[in-house]
């Protein structure tokens, strides 16, 4: 008897593909909610800067901007940015590289700090340092020597530009080691430990290693710092006295043109904030897409 051959077809797998994407309705809703908050609180507010700050005129604008005071609150607010900006880099690159590759006691501690500025008010951060360090503070009690010193040398830290500067410089702490810390923590101790093992210095490590790693993170970090630096308000507020002329930074000077009722003149300085924050947000933007232009180009090398 011939055994029959039988062929057994297998049945074709039906594979039901469930889309992840919502309704046409729910996006085009979504999208309408975020480009109607948008509106309302970002780009019409800035077209109202503008526009006020135009209000009576390129001429008064110019003239605003030429003002003394105007120019010595710019030149205060950039002297502070170029000083507190560069000396946080430094310490946020020291700090993230601390925390990220080695263990040693107190580590937490040391995130717990540079997170403090986040949740300590600028306003209470400026009083802390006008009763550490004003005339009748903490250290002219304890070092009445000092604070002679100070004063025989016509010296002053509060109500003058080294305080303004220390609290710029408290405020814009956790902007460039909070982008670094988890960068490095996910880059690992591997290459610094090859380049240590292949006889490189730990400064040649961290220049030839090290920063072409976080150079993105770190130019992030910056741009967020200056921006924060040159819009500081309340701590500045607190340790400046408001001397115009002296002591006013930019957002103070805007503060003491609206309390003059020089409303215009207010949103013309104010303009000079806004086109600052526009031009951050494009190098932001800049340095994102360079960013994802050099991930894309090593992962399809």
């Amino acid at each position: 008897m011939t055994p029959v051959a039988t062929t057994f077809h297998a049945a074709p797998q039906v594979v039901h593909r469930h889309t992840t994407s919502e309704p046409p309705v729910v996006r085009r809703l979504l999208i309408s909610v975020a480009l109607a908050f948008l509106s309302l609180f970002l780009f019409l507010p800035l077209v109202y800067v503008f526009t006020q700050a135009l209000a009576k005129g390129f001429g008064f604008y110019l003239e605003t901007l030429r003002d003394p005071y105007a120019w010595s609150a710019i030149k205060l607010t950039f002297i502070a940015a170029v000083i507190a900006v560069p000396l946080n880099c430094i310490f946020g690159v020291c700090a993230a590289w601390a925390i990220a590759k080695f263990d040693f006691p107190g580590k937490n501690v040391l995130l717990t700090l540079i997170d403090l500025p986040f949740s300590i008010s600028p306003v209470i951060a400026g009083l802390i340092y006008v009763l550490v360090f004003g005339a009748q503070g903490w250290i002219g009690l304890k070092f009445p020597q000092f604070a002679d010193w100070l004063t025989d040398h016509d010296l002053k830290i509060i109500y003058a530009t080294p305080g303004i500067i220390l609290a710029t410089i408290f405020v814009t702490v956790p902007f460039v080691a909070r982008e670094l810390i988890p960068l490095m923590q996910a880059q690992g101790r591997s290459e610094e430990e090859a380049a240590r093992v292949l006889g490189a210095s730990g400064w040649q490590t961290f220049w030839r290693v090290t920063v072409p790693n976080i150079k993105w993170g770190l130019i992030y970090g910056v741009i967020l710092c200056n921006a924060r630096a040159m819009g500081e308000f309340g701590a500045v507020s607190v340790v400046s006295g408001h001397i115009r002329g002296l002591t006013n930074t930019v957002p103070l000077h805007i503060e003491a043109l609206y309390d003059d009722y020089n409303f215009t003149g207010a949103f013309a300085v104010a303009s000079l904030l806004a086109l600052l924050a526009l031009v951050t947000l494009g190098v932001k933007t800049w340095v994102e897409h360079q960013h994802a232009r050099q991930d894309k180009t090593e992962s399809t090398a």
